[in-house]
């Protein structure tokens, strides 16, 4: 079997996705998705696709490897280049499985559990007040899910003196505690509770929200500080009883590696669709099991990349849950074609059908497509 073409298609949602079909002389075809690409994925992918034409796609590491050594000097460590290989490689995993017949879990290995956890990003609330993130709080939770995340960093706020300066003023830290305290306070204590800064303050910022969050018992405190310093994440660690979260913005094996063992952060959350693909992102979680920290990946892809990340979370034995952004966009169910459901009761529930195990529903797809770019 050799690969024949690559094509591509981009469509909004949370931002927008670049979806990657791969066609074979065989007929048979593999589809994959990767998100925060830039404008430029599709023409990244095209020229990569260069590099693989002509290749079985069963060798899924070597053909990663290829493309990833060709684009050493243009991005294949880290950035757009990555994210644009990503959505090859998920593809390919789709198309290995289907021509073995077996789920895309079973090629790195088999599975752990049948379903995968999930956790609700539920933003903020209606307005700004306490109330109105606790009624946001219990809605999510009506609707099964056990873990929720809520945003808390907010650069309208009107406590805030300095939309440059990455400090914080007590107004709002008072505001960050009052909500926290809300949501805590409606949902209870048995439901986990995580918490989102997009690392947007200094680290004397992100010690005081830490510690002043300390007597909710969150999940995690996600990205308090810019990524890129990881000994001054450690910092924050060390401070606070409040376990940190951090990796949504790192790429491969090489971005994640000070982070794992400096043991700067609780929880890593790698963006699989963004970062790495399925084979990358287990051996990333391989070397944080060996540090005992759990896998959390982020995740803001639809249903096709939420099912790729799936397969690999069920993989790993260290997974501790997997992010669902899209609470508010109900044509996240339409853009596959899976039964049963794929989400029930706060948890997806993993196919068993050969590759991704899930068909790609392109004429509704094609109803959020991006103007002026391809669509396969």
């Amino acid at each position: 079997m050799k690969i024949t073409d690559i094509k591509t298609a981009e469509a909004s949602g949370h931002g927008y996705s670049t979806f990657v079909k791969i066609q074979t002389d065989e007929g048979l075809e593999g589809i994959g998705e990767c998100i925060h690409g830039g404008d430029g994925c599709s023409r990244l992918i095209e020229n990569m696709a260069g590099i693989i034409k002509g290749e079985n796609p069963l060798e899924i590491d070597r053909l990663y490897e290829m493309i990833r050594r060709r684009y050493l000097f243009n991005g294949g460590i880290a950035g757009n280049a990555v994210t644009a290989l990503t959505g090859i490689e998920i593809a390919l995993q789709d198309l290995a499985g289907k021509a073995m017949g077996v789920p895309a879990y079973q090629l790195l290995g088999g599975k752990f559990r049948d379903r995968i956890r999930l956790y609700c990003d539920c933003h903020a609330g209606e307005d700004d007040s306490p109330e109105s993130y606790a009624v946001r709080a219990k809605e999510i939770v009506a609707m099964g899910f056990n873990a929720i995340k809520f945003d808390i960093d907010d650069a309208k706020s009107p406590y805030k003196l300095d939309t440059y300066n990455w400090s914080i003023t007590p107004g709002e830290l008072g505001q960050m505690v009052d909500r926290v305290a809300a949501v805590r306070e409606a949902i209870g204590p048995e439901v986990d509770l995580a918490i989102d800064m997009h690392g947007r303050y200094d680290i004397f910022a992100a010690i005081r929200v830490a510690q002043a969050l300390e007597p909710f018992n969150l999940l995690w405190l996600e990205e308090p500080i810019p990524p890129e310093n990881i000994d001054a994440m450690r910092e924050v660690k060390r401070s606070t009883k409040t376990p940190i979260c951090a990796g949504e913005n790192l790429y491969m094996r090489g971005g994640f590696r000070d982070l794992i063992e400096k043991q700067a952060v609780d929880v890593i959350m790698p963006d699989l669709p963004k970062c790495c693909g399925l084979s990358e992102g287990r051996k990333i979680a391989n070397h944080a099991e060996m540090y005992h920290i759990p896998f959390a990946p982020h995740n803001v892809c639809g249903p096709l990349g939420t099912v790729a990340s799936a397969h690999c979370c069920a993989s790993i034995p260290n997974f501790l849950v997997l992010e669902w952004h899209w609470v508010d966009r109900p044509h996240w169910h339409e853009l596959v074609v899976a039964d049963p459901p794929l989400i029930q009761d706060g948890y997806l529930i993993l196919p068993d059908g050969p590759g991704l195990g899930v068909t790609l529903n392109e004429e509704a797809l094609k109803q959020y497509a991006r103007d002026d770019r391809p669509f396969f």
